[in-house]
C-alpha cells in the first residue's frame, strides 16, 4: 500500500486544524470552570490531576509512537498479518497494565491522598480522575493505528468529540453538585473529562470497526502472522525509551520550579520577589511562545509514520522530500510568530497581563524559540528512522544541561538568566538533533524557498511596523494598535507568500506542486 503524495501535510494540516479546535474549546472549558467554580474548586483541579499523567506514562509505555511507526512500515511491506498482531499485542498489554494499575490506584487511594494533596478536600476528584486511565490506554493504541494508517480524521474528530461532551456536561450538570460542596462539584468535573474521553474513545472504536471491515477482504495467512513475543520486543525496542523520556521530562517539571527559585535566591533575590518573577516567565511569556507549538506537534504526529513507510520502502528520497517539508512548515509558521512576538512583547505583556516587565522576558526568549520549533519535527524524523535511543540520549543530555545553565547563570543575572539557561537549552536539543539526523541520514534544504521566506517576513515586518507608528501616532487604543498591527503583518505575509509562490513544493520535471492540499 502506497501513501498519497500529498497525504504526509493533508494529515498534518487535519491535525493542526483539529488541535486549533480543541485549543479554543479548552479555553472555553477554563473559561466556565473558572465561573462555576471559582479559585478555590481550580484549586482542588489542579492538586488532584498530578497522579494521571504518571499512570498515563506507566499504561502507555511509548506503545502509540512504537505502533504508528510500526503499522506505517507493514503497510509499505504491504503485511496486513503483521498490522493485526501489533493491535493484538498493543491492546492486551495497555489494557492489562492499566486495569491492574487503575484497581491498585482505587485501593491505594486514601495512601496516595495523604502523600500528594494538600487539601484533602481534593480525594474525591482524585477518585473520580483515576478511571480515566484504562480509557486513555485504549484510545492512545486506536490513535497509534491511525496514524500508522495515515489517517488522521478518526484521530482529529474524536479530539473535538471529547471536549464538546465535556462542555456539555459542565453546562449541563455542575450547578447540581455546586449545592453539596465544592469538593463534590470538583469531582464531577473530573467524572465529565472520564466521559467525555470515554465519547472520544466510542468514536475511534466505532472508526476502527469500519475501517476493518472495509479491510477485512484482505487475506491474512494464520501461519505467516509474527508471533507475539516478537511483536513484544519491536514494540517495547520503541516505546521504553520513550517512556524514560517521559519520567525524566516529568521529574524535571517538577523540579524546575524550585530549582529557579534557588538560583534567583542565590542571586540575592528574596522568595516572594522570585516566585513573582518565576510566574512572569511561565504564567506570561511562556504561554505567548507555545502557542504555535499545537501546529509543530501535528506536524510531528503525521511525520512519524510518514518517514516510517518511507523507510520501510527504502525510499530515501521521500525521505528527505518529507524532512524538507517538515523543516520549510516548521519556518513558516514559526518565523513569524517570534517576529511578532519579538516586536512587540512589551505591548502585547502590557494590553494582556497589564505587566510591561514580562515583555523584557519574552524579548529574551522569543528569537531562540524560533529553534524551539524546529524541535518537535526533527525528534519526530529521529524516531520514524528508527533512532529512539539517539533522541532519549539527546533529551537527557540537554535537560540535565540545560538545568546546570538555568542554575549557574540564574545565580548570576536573576531572571534574565534563567531565560539565557532556557534559551540555551533550546539550541542545544534543537543542534544535538539536527546533527544526529545529519549523521545517519544526511540532510538536504532547498535554500531558494527559504530566501522566499525571508523577503516574505520583511515585508511583514516593513507593513507591520508601519501600522504600529502610524496609529500609535494617531491616538488609538492599544488594543487596537497591537490587532491592527499583528492582523496587518499577517495578511502582508500570507499575500506575499502566494505571489512569491513560497508556498510551492519543487518536483523532478521542473513543474510546481502546490504546498498546501486540498483537504
Amino acid at each position: 500500500m502506497s501513501m498519497q503524495p500529498s497525504s504526509f501535510v493533508r494529515g498534518t494540516f487535519i491535525l493542526a486544524a483539529a488541535a486549533f479546535v480543541t485549543r479554543i474549546l479548552g479555553f472555553l472549558n477554563s473559561i466556565i470552570l473558572a465561573r462555576y467554580l471559582g479559585p478555590e474548586g481550580i484549586g482542588l483541579l489542579m492538586m488532584a490531576q498530578p497522579l494521571v499523567p504518571m499512570l498515563i506514562t506507566l499504561t502507555s509505555l511509548g506503545l502509540p509512537v512504537a505502533i504508528s511507526k510500526l503499522v506505517a512500515e507493514a503497510e509499505a511491506q504491504g503485511d496486513p498479518g503483521k498490522v493485526k498482531r501489533i493491535l493484538q499485542v498493543s491492546l492486551s498489554v495497555t489494557i492489562t497494565i492499566s486495569v491492574v494499575l487503575t484497581l491498585a490506584t482505587l485501593i491505594g487511594a486514601e495512601y496516595f491522598s495523604s502523600l500528594i494533596l494538600a487539601d484533602q478536600r481534593a480525594y474525591y476528584a482524585m477518585l473520580a480522575i483515576i478511571p480515566i486511565t484504562p480509557l486513555v490506554a485504549v484510545s492512545s493504541v486506536l490513535k497509534g493505528y491511525f496514524r500508522g494508517k495515515q489517517n488522521m480524521k478518526p484521530i482529529a474528530i474524536s479530539d473535538v468529540i471529547e471536549n464538546i461532551v465535556y462542555i456539555v456536561l459542565i453546562m449541563s450538570l455542575i450547578q447540581l453538585l455546586l449545592p453539596r460542596g465544592i469538593e463534590y462539584a470538583a469531582a464531577g468535573a473530573m467524572a465529565f473529562t472520564v466521559i467525555g474521553e470515554g465519547s472520544g474513545l466510542l468514536y475511534l472504536a466505532l472508526m476502527y470497526a469500519l475501517h476493518r471491515k472495509k479491510s477485512s477482504r484482505q487475506r491474512i495467512d494464520a501461519e505467516r502472522l509474527p508471533g507475539k513475543k516478537q511483536t513484544m520486543y519491536e514494540l517495547l525496542h520503541i516505546g521504553l525509551p520513550t517512556t524514560g523520556q517521559g519520567f525524566i521530562h516529568s521529574i524535571y517539571r517538577a523540579i524546575k520550579p524550585a530549582l529557579v527559585i534557588k538560583s534567583l535566591a542565590i542571586a540575592g533575590i528574596g522568595t516572594a520577589v522570585a516566585t513573582k518573577q518565576y510566574g512572569l516567565l511561565v504564567g506570561y511569556a511562556f504561554p505567548l511562545l507555545v502557542f504555535p507549538t499545537f501546529i509543530m506537534h501535528s506536524l510531528s504526529t503525521a511525520l512519524i509514520p510518514s518517514i516510517s513507510e518511507a523507510l520501510a520502502a527504502n525510499n530515501r528520497k521521500l525521505i528527505h522530500q518529507r524532512i524538507d517539508q517538515a523543516i520549510r512548515l516548521a519556518f513558516m509558521i514559526g518565523a513569524p510568530c517570534t517576529i511578532i512576538l519579538y516586536m512587540w512583547a512589551v505591548p502585547l505583556t502590557t494590553v494582556l497581563y497589564h505587566s510591561p516587565e514580562a515583555g523584557i522576558i519574552l524579548k529574551m526568549l522569543a528569537p531562540f524559540f524560533l529553534l524551539h520549533y524546529f524541535e518537535d519535527p526533527l525528534h519526530a524524523v529521529l524516531l520514524g528512522i528508527g533512532k529512539v535511543r539517539t533522541v532519549m540520549w539527546n533529551f537527557i543530555m540537554s535537560t540535565l544541561l540545560q538545568a546546570v545553565a538555568i542554575f549557574i547563570f540564574g545565580s548570576e543575572w536573576g531572571i534574565y538568566g534563567v531565560a539565557t539557561g532556557i534559551n540555551f537549552g533550546i539550541c542545544l536539543i534543537t543542534m544535538m538533533n539536527f546533527l544526529a539526523i545529519s549523521k545517519f541520514i544526511g540532510f538536504s534544504l532547498d535554500m531558494r524557498h527559504y530566501v522566499k521566506t525571508v523577503i516574505c517576513l520583511a515585508l511583514m515586518v516593513i507593513c507591520g511596523q508601519g501600522t504600529y507608528t502610524y496609529m500609535s501616532h494617531t491616538g488609538f487604543a492599544a488594543l487596537w494598535v497591537i490587532l491592527s498591527s499583528v492582523g496587518v503583518s499577517l495578511l502582508s505575509y500570507g499575500m506575499s507568500l502566494l505571489l512569491t509562490n513560497a508556498i510551492k513544493q519543487p518536483v523532478r520535471n521542473g513543474a510546481a506542486k502546490g504546498f498546501f492540499p486540498k483537504l
